[in-house]
């Protein structure tokens, strides 16, 4: 007790200014959470008593919920390819555009994260005015128009192409935040560091990427993994607005959707819960994994 209130005699500022995050993350991040786990436990709809039901909820997600069951593996499917190929992308624009003076450096920039500036639902209906299954939509009104095809394709209403277009509007729109946060990275880097690796032997830009760059963005290729693996898991808006909701045959739902429909639409909270804590272990998990891959051995 002693030794704590000479830590907190030294530093009292540092703890005052560390306050407000510590009292928001409580607030907002370690209570829903202990909040949802706890309700996941219950029977509850809003309107009666909450009921304890122990692992019922779980017990019926896993073995009596098909819906369940498809919007879990879209979300998995989702975020294995949607995500590391936005997260490739990102870094190899990144990497292109440094090398590149800085008026066409941040023209570029602007350019390629402008779709993250912008409504998501908004550039969804851009995507769906290229996608519309009558003969006006920009895609079939081509493919016709150079005797590809002679029907119009229902794109959004196909089970078997709807995920697709999803995951395709997907790749396209989760590349901004990462993007940025790999731009700054690649400026901050040291040209001394490159100099000595020319001094070494390093003779290509492809060896300056794999021995000398990849090594000192562990921090910003984190962060960019941990946010994009995390926008993928909580994808709901595209399928939303691309397949409608609830998407033709479920070809299109998600976790998040499907806790929304519980949530949201039936009002049953307690099974709602149990879904969000499977969504939040799913991802708590793969952070995780991100931060042994990419931490450097000093943090």
């Amino acid at each position: 007790m002693k030794r704590f209130k000479i830590r907190l005699s030294i530093n009292t500022w540092g703890y005052l200014f560390m306050a407000p995050f510590i009292i928001s993350f409580i607030l907002f991040t370690a209570l829903p959470i202990a909040v949802s786990v706890g309700l996941s436990l219950f029977n509850y709809n809003m309107y009666e008593s909450p009921v304890f039901i122990g692992l019922s909820n779980y017990k019926s997600l896993f073995m009596d919920d098909p819906e369940f069951s498809k919007a879990l593996r879209n979300t998995f499917v989702y975020a294995f390819t949607a995500a590391p190929i936005s997260f490739v992308i990102s870094f190899l624009m990144a990497w292109l555009l440094n090398s590149f003076n800085r008026r066409l450096r941040n023209i570029m920039a602007l350019a390629f994260y402008a779709p993250s500036m912008t409504s998501g639902i908004a550039l969804t209906i851009v995507w769906l005015y290229l996608f519309s299954g009558d003969r006006y939509g920009l895609i079939n009104h081509a493919l016709i128009g150079l005797g590809i095809i002679h029907y119009p394709i229902q794109w959004t209403a196909d089970t078997n192409i709807v995920f697709g277009i999803v995951i395709f509007i997907g790749i396209w729109m989760g590349t901004g935040t990462a993007f940025l946060t790999f731009l700054a990275g690649l400026q901050s880097l040291s040209p001394e560091i490159y100099e000595a690796g020319m001094i070494d032997g390093i003779k290509n830009r492809y060896q300056e990427l794999i021995y000398l760059t990849l090594p000192q963005m562990k921090p910003q290729l984190l962060f960019g993994a941990i946010t994009t693996s995390v926008a993928a898991f909580a994808v709901a808006d595209i399928p939303m607005a691309v397949a409608g909701f609830p998407s033709p045959d479920y070809a299109a739902h998600t976790v998040v959707l499907h806790m929304n429909d519980y949530g949201f639409t039936r009002f049953e909270m307690g099974y709602a819960s149990a879904i969000s804590v499977v969504l939040f272990v799913v991802t708590f998990a793969f952070g995780r994994l991100f931060m042994k891959i990419f931490s450097s051995k000093e943090i």
